[in-house]
């Protein structure tokens, strides 16, 4: 899944795309992607790019005085065309196309650029909107503090982590109305930085481990967002798995102490931990609601 850093360079990315340049029209392959019908798809049509910009895990191109609102969710994607086909894109559950935004034609060139909107996989998740207002999307109204933003100070997140009382720290990390664009993979890097257990009570962090896992979020988000830069769209994915310490890379080596990577499954996700650096050494219970073996 998409998650801060490579939202950010996405943004990036795209903003030195489209600046500019008009939506021509937006052809829908996947109907029920668009959560919104007031304005519809077509408002977009000749528009001019202002701007891409990010909101948590959510990505938005503003188009004078309009926004296309997109959240990739768990297998979404954009991927850039230097020319798109003339006919567009039919719905097909086979495809994963979800939706093509097709630009002005540069000079020189015969055929329009653009952006092909796709999610892999049958369980499709992902959500378009076009809105007047980012706000008026209500995962972007419910967001929580951007953690890489100045107003995100350790006293922010201190009381982010009294108000959770008991709940597992790596939830807390991941609830997108308690702060926002840290996924599952990022949660995971970020406690195994922090060396800290994912299902530790929020609450029960003491000053200097509340200090580490704020400097754990700047640091490991800002080093991410900052090796995502200014590089394509299409080597995003590529750039995030390489440089992952823990998460994805159960039964490999620690990078930091060398012990197995392990594993907790639950239904639909997992996440991935050091025992050494985070545990005392001590593996977690393979099961939902886990706590250390004794």
């Amino acid at each position: 899944m998409p998650e801060l850093p490579e939202v950010e360079a996405l943004a990036l990315d795209l903003r030195g795309r489209l600046s500019g340049r008009a939506i021509t029209n937006v052809h829908l392959a996947a109907f029920s992607a668009l959560k919104t019908y007031d304005p519809p798809a077509s408002a977009l049509d000749g528009t001019l790019v202002d701007d891409v910009t990010r909101h948590g895990k959510f990505l938005d191109i503003s188009a004078s005085g309009l926004h296309l609102v997109m959240h990739l969710a768990r297998a979404g994607w954009v991927r850039w065309r230097d020319e798109v086909p003339t006919l567009p894109p039919k719905p097909s559950n086979k495809s994963p196309m979800a939706a093509r935004i097709v630009l002005d034609t540069p000079e020189g060139q015969q055929a329009p650029s653009g952006l092909d909107v796709t999610e892999a996989g049958t369980r499709k998740s992902l959500a378009l909107y076009v809105v007047r207002d980012p706000a008026d999307v209500e995962g972007i109204a419910r967001l929580g503090p951007d953690p890489l933003a100045d107003a995100f100070t350790i006293d922010v997140l201190r009381r982010i982590l009294a108000d959770a009382g008991r709940a597992q720290v790596k939830g807390v990390l991941r609830h997108q109305g308690t702060i926002a664009g840290i996924g599952n993979a990022y949660s995971d890097e970020l406690l195994h930085a922090a060396r800290m257990s994912p299902f530790k009570p929020a609450s029960s962090l003491s000053e200097t481990e509340v200090e580490t896992l704020y400097a754990a979020i700047r640091d490991v988000l800002g080093a991410a967002v900052a090796r995502a830069s200014g590089k394509p769209a299409a080597d995003l994915k590529g750039e995030k798995k390489a440089n992952l310490a823990v998460h994805g890379r159960t039964g490999q080596t620690c990078p930091v102490c060398g012990d197995t990577v392990r594993e907790v499954s639950f239904a639909d996700s997992s996440l991935q931990y050091c025992p050494t650096c985070q545990t005392g050494g001590k593996p977690l219970a393979d099961r939902r609601m886990s706590r250390l073996l004794k």
